[in-house]
């Protein structure tokens, strides 16, 4: 940044030199903190922890391989796959494909850092809300129980297809089932517990202002 230098006027007297150079100090640290606060300061860098294999360019989170994509190549791959095989039978794919990831996810966690039952859950949604997918939070949780309500905002499916409506992040319902069953089975409290189904009861693509899945058990 090119500041200009003082100039002082030879008639001025000593205190009203000191004023104004006191004021224009003031102004310049007021257009530095303007400088650091502007809309692109706002932004974060990523907040998971990012390794890359120099030999082969494979990324790894917390030791699992990852692929870091743009998110319009995502959603056109997904939205394509639901346009060829029609949505419901590719929501029934995607739940049983998630539950299953979220599950093997949730126990690799756990041995990686020491950590288990709701808590691992936990470290799910943050890991989640880290990488792009949208914020989630818990509302409710009772895992003994089979239940618990997960609210997301911002959802990449939301975000990545403007104007379209429904239900558009179907894909997440399988990951929650399938945390929750991995905490009961790891927890004494656990033990006994019913099986979890999960699904997306609202989406902001519906109108509202977020989105919720609900966990509830499976009848036996």
């Amino acid at each position: 940044m090119l500041r200009s230098q003082p100039v002082f006027n030879r008639s001025d007297t000593g205190h009203a030199r000191a004023r104004r150079a006191s004021a224009r100090g003031r102004c310049r640290a007021c257009a530095e903190g303007a400088a650091r606060f502007t809309p692109r300061s706002h932004t974060m860098q990523p907040q998971l922890p990012i390794d890359v294999d120099p030999n082969t360019g494979v990324w790894t989170t917390d030791a699992l391989p990852m692929l870091y994509v743009p998110r319009h190549f995502f959603t056109n791959n997904h939205t394509a796959v639901e346009e060829a095989l029609g949505r419901d039978a590719y929501a029934d794919i995607l739940y049983r494909a998630g539950y299953k990831s979220a599950y093997h996810w949730c126990d690799k966690e756990a041995k990686q850092h020491g950590i288990a039952g709701m808590a691992v859950f936990e470290h799910y949604l943050k890991r989640l809300s880290q990488r792009g997918w949208g914020l989630f939070s818990i509302v409710e949780a009772e895992p003994a129980a089979a239940r618990a309500k997960i609210e997301l905002r911002h959802s990449s499916f939301v975000l990545a297809q403007p104007g379209k409506e429904g239900k558009l992040c179907y894909m997440f319902a399988g990951w929650f089932a399938g945390a929750l069953d991995w905490v009961n089975d790891t927890t004494p409290e656990g033990r006994g517990a019913p099986r979890a189904r999960s699904a997306e009861a609202q989406c902001a693509a519906e109108g509202h202002d977020h989105c919720v899945f609900e966990v509830s058990p499976i009848a036996r």
